[in-house]
């Protein structure tokens, strides 16, 4: 009897799409999906940190750059047809183009709502349906993973509505994806990060909360392992869809969040380890 020792993460000789590339994330993880040994089609609307994200991939693999708009039909085509050029079988997509806005649901423009939708989830659609259908005509057993949010999942407040009703958008979709595309050998999975180590969360930190705490004392109240996520904790998730290793997981939404989500809004986080004292119920 022998056991299989081949490596599950492996991903030599597969092509992979990351868009939202020249952010934090999408930077992060293509080099990930390089060092892994695939070859990565860069995506983003701003050609410097594009270009800056594609020095970094090289270092490891090759590294195709698009520069385009998924949140319009004519530039998420554009964008599937520009990176099936460089690479004709794209079997990994990495969904990953997001924004927010902080404006409360009373005050919140029309535009800004439509912007968040849009931006969140209509262009995940796009590049979904348009690497989809490419996968499903050169009869690819692909694997599409979306970003999501843990905003997604609960109520987060703080102005965060439209970012959130988009998010929630993006989960279904992936679970229908998953359903819809299943019999053709096609996994679809989403990751839900928490709030991250980001120049712009940093920059909020500080900022007056509702509660009565600063933005980032509320934030950290729910997080378990007690800090902020960082773009490196994102990489290890989203190989493990894109590989072998997750052959047999499609339509989930893996939360990367410290135990965000596992935590009861009323719940008692302990934080040290002598912090084991009863609380007298009354």
């Amino acid at each position: 009897m022998t056991t299989e020792t081949r490596d599950l993460f492996d991903l030599t000789g597969r092509n992979a799409v990351v868009t939202g590339a020249g952010g934090a994330i999408g930077r992060a993880v293509s080099v990930g999906l390089a060092q892994k040994g695939a070859s990565v089609v860069l995506v983003d609307i701003r050609e410097e940190p594009l270009l800056e994200a594609a020095a970094e991939v090289e270092k490891y693999g090759k590294a195709f750059v698009v520069v385009g708009d998924t949140t319009r039909p004519a530039g998420a085509a554009a964008i599937v047809a520009q990176a099936t050029r460089a690479l004709p079988q794209v079997d990994i997509v990495f969904n990953n183009v997001g924004a927010g806005s902080h404006t409360v649901p009373e005050l919140q423009t029309f535009e800004e709502f439509e912007d968040n939708i849009r931006v969140n989830l209509t262009g995940s659609f796009l590049i979904a349906q348009g690497f989809g259908r490419g996968m499903i005509d050169g009869g690819t057993r692909g694997s599409i993973i979306n970003t999501a949010s843990t905003c997604g999942v609960r109520a987060m407040g703080r102005g965060n509505f439209g970012f959130s009703i988009a998010k929630a958008g993006v989960i279904q979709m992936t679970r229908e994806l998953a359903i819809e595309w299943g019999h053709l050998g096609i996994r679809v999975n989403a990751i839900a990060p928490c709030q991250l180590d980001t120049p712009g969360v940093l920059s909020m930190m500080d900022w007056d909360d509702p509660s009565g705490m600063t933005f980032g004392e509320r934030v950290l109240t729910g997080i378990p392992l007690g800090r902020l996520a960082t773009t490196a904790d994102m990489v290890g998730p989203v190989l493990f869809l894109a590989s072998d290793a997750a052959a047999f997981v499609s339509g989930v939404l893996l939360p990367v969040d410290g135990g965000n989500l596992a935590a009861c809004a009323a719940g008692s986080i302990r934080r040290s380890k002598g912090d084991v004292s009863t609380p007298t119920h009354r």
